[in-house]
């Protein structure tokens, strides 16, 4: 006999709006948007009040006081959320034995089997009414399945509610959402399915395999097969790495302090591009100098949670003047980035204007696909030493 699968979405309703109410009960009911400054920043977050307005994640904020000028604008406190998030997490990891935390605000729980024991949905509404009433903070979830339906189950009993979709009605659930609703379905994709009439999840779930190859190439399979609630993917295991780190030893000592700079230019990049990737923060950097007697002295200090170079390298340079003696050669150099936690470059957004945020989302695409160090800042740039590559690589 086959186990049902039994899979949990979990997500934290509009998490940083819900955490600065917490600090502040005044905004409650009212529209408030969260991010950057007026001028050039960008929405991180904003509550249903300012959705309603056609406000979202990314905005550019003078588009969002534009459609919700009523609005009230925080800047947004970093170090609050990342200790809310972690509180999150803690209760779940000491509710449930198979987790994963996919975002700052978002998680899966595995079920499977457990119905020999618990009432999973049950203990699903448990654990949704505990978070509530240990965090002050709003939760919705989504259960079935599978990931793809669970996570669109959640969208849909937003905001601060639960549905439970069973074993079978899968499809049935699905059928009369737009195909926008489908995550990972992106708009150009949606507008090419638009044209042939293919506009809910039902009208896609009827659809020839072989026709949405032709449209959506390889990707036809998948989104047919999300489409009928198929999803196979698995939980994989909520492991917190703590930090990331790299270092460089010079072939000779050296005490230029521009040469020794730009290398640590170039590895600070790589470590933030790296966080980037697998979609984390950090919220301490630290600096390793090695003299030629092997004399090692580390410097580090507490940062609001970020992986952008720009807010990493002024601090990595601080570091480096506090930690190394100027007048002593150095043999070794060392970067770590640590605190680390779930979380997209988005939490970036309270500092960040819209400038930036496309600046990093195109060097990303562009290193991800053609290797890392393919573009990297002028600073970054080799001067005298064989591990680190020019500005671009023909």
């Amino acid at each position: 006999m086959t186990t049902k699968r039994q899979i949990m979405h979990i997500d934290l309703d509009s998490f940083f709006v819900s955490v600065e109410r917490k600090f502040d009960p005044s905004l409650i009911g009212k529209a408030v948007i969260i991010g950057g400054s007026a001028d050039r920043g960008v929405v991180a977050s904003c509550s249903y009040e300012a959705r309603k307005f056609g406000v979202h994640s990314a905005m550019p904020t003078r588009q969002a006081l534009k459609l919700c000028p009523h609005a009230i604008l925080i800047r947004g406190s970093h170090g609050r959320y990342g200790d809310a998030s972690r509180e999150v997490t803690e209760i779940i990891h000491n509710a449930v034995p198979l987790y994963q935390k996919t975002s700052i605000d978002e998680f899966y729980i595995d079920y499977t089997g457990m119905d020999r024991f618990h009432n999973s949905y049950k203990h699903a509404t448990e654990l949704r009414q505990k978070i509530i009433r240990d965090t002050g903070l709003p939760i919705s979830f989504g259960m079935s399945s599978g990931k793809t339906v669970s996570k669109m189950a959640t969208n849909q009993a937003k905001p601060n509610g639960q549905l439970y979709i069973p074993h079978g009605k899968e499809k049935d659930f699905l059928a009369p959402l737009s195909i926008s609703k489908i995550p990972g379905l992106g708009e150009s994709s949606c507008l090419k399915l638009y044209k042939y009439g293919i506009e809910k999840i039902a009208d896609l779930q009827k659809a020839d395999l072989r026709f949405l190859e032709t449209i959506l190439g390889k990707a036809g399979k998948y989104f047919l097969d999300k489409a009928n609630g198929i999803d196979e993917g698995e939980i994989v295991p909520h492991s917190e790495r703590k930090s990331i780190s790299t270092e460089h030893t010079f072939n000779t000592n050296i005490a230029d302090r521009q040469t020794i700079e730009t290398i640590l230019v170039s590895m600070t990049e790589e470590l933030a591009a790296k966080l980037r990737k697998e979609n984390k923060v950090a919220s301490c950097l630290a600096i390793k100098v090695r003299y030629a007697n092997f004399e090692t002295h580390t410097q580090q200090e507490k940062i609001e949670l970020t992986a952008a170079e720009h807010i990493l390298i002024p601090g990595i340079k601080n570091l480096l003047k506090s930690a190394w003696n100027q007048h002593r050669p150095i043999r070794l150099i060392g970067v770590r980035l640590s605190n680390l936690c779930s979380g997209s470059y988005q939490i970036n957004l309270f500092e960040d204007n819209e400038e930036k945020i496309k600046l990093y989302q195109a060097l990303d695409r562009i290193n991800f696909k053609f290797g890392e160090k393919t573009v990297c800042r002028a600073a970054g740039m080799e001067i005298g030493t064989r591990n680190f590559n020019p500005f671009m690589r023909g």
